[in-house]
């Protein structure tokens, strides 16, 4: 078992690796060569000019020779902090104010949790001598938790009290932080600038219809059931072939813009290159035509495609996205039945144009439930699965299984330094190791399921993300740590003792946690702020593979914070220290430790995420919550506090009941656009810019990129934008969706005659 020492060992490694991980960021970051890798979104505002072209020395272009700059290396830690949160989202939006506020959140309710805790609960659970009487093999931090206290004793009405007192003021803190972050939100609306998702509705599952084309049906459709706010609209189109072409024909682009500028600089020389991979071998040609005459196949392929594309009605989906004259009118639209048949004429928000994943468009919606089971069986699996390399690691964690799987490490292990290694820093990092390719598997699960927005596969990712983690990072750290650990007492015991053992050991696992939480908690975090993996990228693309200002720009990509791998995490965080604050408090100081020094970290990167996930937020701490209350109460009740265990029912009830409140009070404000605030925002528009032309603002904001950019120029004939008509223009004889004649088929109705008629049986 891991004692205190290898504790401080670990804790020791973590604190000069994230203390190392912060001087090599202050040391980086000033240096010209990495201005673009900590700067992206300067550079992209244009608010910031690369010091490379500046230095009047060669070396100044890549070494800050300013001694005196040196000496204010850790200036941007006080300048981060005292950021106010109002300039915070006019530099780097909502999204990330609010994912800060998930770390303050921590802060707030973790920080007076640990101060009473070390102030009750630690003292109470090592007043006893109850481990070194049960013949469990145990360690000094494990005198510190619920397992030390005797069977029966009455000082576990201190435990039950505490978990009364944590629950209150866990819920306290999570209404106050949703309170507060509804508010933001719905003043972020209210002020932000117009934006085309404000105005665009996504309507998926147009019913067919013999007598019309797709965009005449959904052109007649809402002019008859929206006459006063229907604009226009933009089909969707299965272009992924297209998107695939186009695509290849950017990197060919790319490798002929290097090869013509690099035969530019020397004109004496024409460039050349192997055919075959990689161009180690194969005929040497003429670079300049070879990626030419790419270029022109390429531009024939995507002229043919995009043809058959436009020609073939197979190739547009039956959806649009439809805009409004008014965000009152979207609201509306986005947020009703708009058919008899409930599956048919299916609206929801369009996403932000930036944030449509227009492959997924392309799927068709009856699909989408047969994907989602396939799916669903495929994360059962690989949850299920991943229990062995679990097993694996907690196998480290006890340095009895090594030394009998490989006896001859036996004498290198027992070395004080490295036996401290392997209990206190090994575990953890094996178990980071292991789980570094699951967000990758889990967001092309997400993709195939056709979710088609970004920040909906990223959130649909992180739900499963944190799943995955509560059975197999929690859970089954906790099963197969006990089997191992106990394995010795398991079997030499009665089975009706079994269920008591694994009743004491769970608390007892909060040594792995705590070599967990410094090793991805503390070390992970700092290094995120040196964001080694985008300044490799960007210096190996910088030399190999930049070869336009172009690529320069994408090579110093920001990127995003990864919510579908950030907030997981920090809720296995939240999970962790609700569990053991009451049970093994002395974990809480590495979860507020992790919390702080996360803050600090994100209060300096700039971030984009998703906008809307603070009730998966909220939802997953309520959860933790429970978890932690419903096995504080199947420790007790292997204790025989039989007085004190009734009382613990009570607790989950009151927190669904606090999330039911939470639930109805605040969650509209992410779901729904009030229509209160959209009249609001459209008298002000009209009142501010009376000739304004939205349909011009609107008009090619969702044509799919690949029709704007397959030859480098919009397309604007290729969208099915259509003027807005005073009178319904059909060419259906029957009235299957609509009692609207054409004016080819009959007299047009008024709008009171089309009422009335929709009215009869």
């Amino acid at each position: 078992m891991a004692t205190l020492n290898d504790i401080g060992v670990a804790a020791a490694i973590n604190i000069l690796t994230a203390f190392a991980f912060f001087l090599a960021f202050a040391m980086l970051r000033i240096q010209p060569v990495n201005d673009r890798v900590y700067f992206p979104k300067w550079y992209i505002k244009g608010l910031r000019s690369s010091p490379l072209v500046n230095g009047s020395a060669f070396a100044s272009k890549f070494v800050n020779l300013d001694l005196r700059s040196y000496t204010r290396f850790l200036n941007w830690m006080p300048a981060a902090l005292q950021m106010p949160e109002p300039e915070l989202i006019d530099h780097a939006g909502l999204d990330s104010a609010v994912y800060l506020r998930i770390y303050l959140l921590g802060l707030k309710i973790f920080g007076p949790i640990a101060l009473i805790a070390f102030t009750v609960t630690i003292p109470v659970n090592w007043s006893n001598n109850t481990l070194e009487h049960s013949g469990l093999t145990y360690s000094d931090i494990d005198k510190t938790s619920i397992s030390n206290i005797p069977i029966g004793s009455h000082k576990f009405w201190t435990h039950l009290v505490l978990a009364y007192c944590f629950t209150f003021w866990t819920c306290y803190v999570l209404k106050r932080e949703y309170e507060i972050v509804a508010a933001m939100r719905l003043h972020f609306l209210a002020s932000d600038q117009r934006r085309p998702d404000q105005f665009t509705v996504l309507v998926r599952n147009v019913p067919p219809d013999p007598d019309e084309s797709v965009t005449d049906l959904v052109q007649h459709f809402f002019l008859v059931n929206h006459p006063h706010h229907y604009l226009s609209h933009q089909l969707v189109y299965d272009a992924n072939k297209l998107s695939e072409l186009v695509n290849e024909k950017k990197k060919i682009q790319n490798w002929l813009d290097f090869y013509q500028n690099k035969y530019k600089r020397n004109p004496l020389k024409r460039p050349s290159l192997k055919t075959g991979f990689l161009g180690l071998w194969g005929n040497r040609v003429d670079a300049i035509d070879f990626y030419t005459s790419i270029v022109e196949r390429l531009s024939r392929d995507i002229c043919g495609e995009r043809e058959k594309v436009n020609s073939n009605t197979k190739s547009i989906m039956p959806a649009a996205f439809v805009s409004f004259k008014t965000r009152w009118g979207a609201a509306v639209c986005a947020q009703t039945q708009q058919s008899r048949n409930p599956t048919t004429w299916l609206t929801e928000w369009a996403p932000e144009p930036r944030d449509v994943y227009w492959e997924n468009l392309a799927i068709p919606f009856v699909f989408l439930t047969i994907r989602r089971l396939i799916a669903a069986v495929a994360f059962f699996f690989l949850t299920f699965f991943f229990m062995i390399p679990i097993a694996i690691v907690q196998s480290l964690a006890n340095i009895e299984s090594i030394e009998k799987a490989l006896p001859f490490l036996k004498p290198i292990i027992e070395v004080k330094f490295i036996k401290s290694f392997i209990q206190g820093f090994l575990p953890g990092i094996a178990l980071k190791i292991f789980l570094l390719l699951l967000p990758t598997i889990l967001m092309m699960m997400s993709k195939f399921e056709g979710f088609i927005s970004l920040s909906a596969l990223e959130r649909r990712s992180a739900s499963r993300y944190y799943f995955f983690q509560f059975i197999n990072v929690f859970f089954g750290s906790i099963i197969t740590g006990t089997a191992f650990l106990q394995l010795n007492h398991f079997i030499h015991q009665s089975t009706s003792q079994i269920p008591k053992t694994i009743g004491v050991s769970i608390p007892m696992k909060a040594t792995f946690f705590i070599t967990y939480i410094m090793v991805d908690g503390w070390a992970g975090v700092a290094g995120e702020i040196l964001r080694l993996k985008p300044l490799i990228i960007y210096h190996l693309k910088n030399s190999f593979l930049v070869k336009t200002e172009k690529d320069r720009e994408e090579a110093m990509d920001p990127g995003t914070v990864g919510f579908n791998t950030g907030e997981p995490q920090i809720q296995l965080y939240f999970l962790l220290g609700l569990v053991y604050a009451v049970v093994t408090p002395i974990l809480l100081p590495f979860i507020t430790v992790f919390f702080a020094l996360a803050y600090v970290v994100y209060r300096h990167q700039e971030y984009e995420s998703a906008a809307a996930f603070w009730p998966d937020v909220h939802v997953r701490v309520v959860a933790a919550l429970i978890v932690s209350q419903l096995l504080l109460m199947g420790l007790l009740s292997t204790k025989e506090a039989s007085q004190s265990t009734p009382l613990l029912i009570t607790l989950p009830v009151l927190t669904i009941c606090f999330h039911r409140f939470c639930k109805g009070r605040y969650e509209p404000a992410f779901v729904r656009y009030p229509l209160q605030e959209a009249m609001m925002k459209d008298t002000l528009e009209r009142a501010k810019e009376a000739n304004l032309n939205l349909k011009g603002f609107l008009q090619n904001a969702y044509i799919h990129p690949v029709f704007k950019s397959a030859d480098g120029s919009d397309s604007e004939s290729e969208s099915e934008w259509e003027r807005s008509p005073a009178l319904v223009a059909t060419k259906r004889t029957s009235k299957r969706f609509t009692p609207m004649p054409s004016k080819d088929g009959g007299s047009l109705l008024s709008l009171d005659q089309v009422n009335d008629e929709c009215l009869k049986p």
